[in-house]
């Protein structure tokens, strides 16, 4: 509900944590994203949304650029059959294309809203040169994720986007040849424990055991208690580059 989500949203930002992410599924179609965006900003929290770029519009930036500081755009593959195959696609059949995807980087730019790129890398895309293009846009950082397994979440299809470590070295050695762009690469062993997430029901919870594992809800227990139950690993989170000047 609107209200307990705003409510989750001041506790963290009465907290010391000092840059709040939104993300999904599709944050986007949250209805009340500029009302969670304008508490976190006026705590003066850095805050930023990962998106599909599926909603990004020159209006909706106007809307929304004086309390975002970063937009994140998650761009998995060039390659339109690629994109349907892990999903990166609206209505499950329509993936954006390279060109829109490059004219919604111009317009996020312009906006004045600092650019990021995710990456998950797969089997569908572990052999794709996307540094062209990132030269093109020059987002700030490009952050590479090895796709990770989560039981009870991605199980019963995963085993179809699963690579190895070795898979996922070869995009990366691939992918290095950057101009103006921080690249950031994280491992499956990477990734466990080091994210601090809240979940939509206003839990924290962790991947430490290859499945997410929930605190007590916030609203319930208070902050400190459900962040003592919130396994992270501050060296992880230390080692993946999580602390940068944002």
């Amino acid at each position: 509900a609107k209200e307990d989500a705003l409510k989750v949203v001041e506790m963290i930002c009465q907290s010391d944590i000092s840059k709040i992410t939104f993300a999904g599924g599709e944050p986007t179609l949250c209805p009340w994203l500029l009302d969670m965006l304008t508490i976190a900003k006026a705590y003066g929290k850095t805050t930023m949304i990962v998106t599909n770029g599926s909603k990004i519009t020159p209006e909706w930036l106007k809307q929304f650029k004086d309390k975002t500081d970063w937009l994140t755009i998650s761009i998995d593959s060039l390659q339109n059959e690629s994109n349907v195959f892990s999903g990166r696609a609206i209505a499950g059949s329509k993936p954006i294309n390279r060109d829109s995807y490059l004219q919604r980087c111009q317009w996020i730019k312009a906006s004045g809203i600092r650019l990021k790129i995710n990456t998950v890398v797969s089997k569908a895309n572990h052999l794709e040169d996307l540094s062209p293009f990132i030269n093109e846009i020059e987002p700030e950082r490009w952050k590479l994720f090895q796709v990770l397994p989560i039981k009870g979440q991605n199980d019963t299809c995963i085993d179809s986007f699963t690579i190895s470590n070795s898979e996922f070295e070869y995009f990366i050695q691939q992918n290095s040849k950057l101009t103006n762009t921080i690249l950031v690469p994280e491992s499956n062993d990477a990734m466990t424990s080091s994210y601090l997430m809240v979940d939509p029901a206003g839990r924290f919870f962790h991947n430490t055991a290859g499945q997410h594992i929930y605190s007590q809800p916030i609203l319930e227990v208070g902050l400190v208690a459900a962040l003592q139950q919130a396994m992270i690993d501050v060296g992880k989170f230390l080692g993946r580059d999580g602390v940068y000047e944002w």
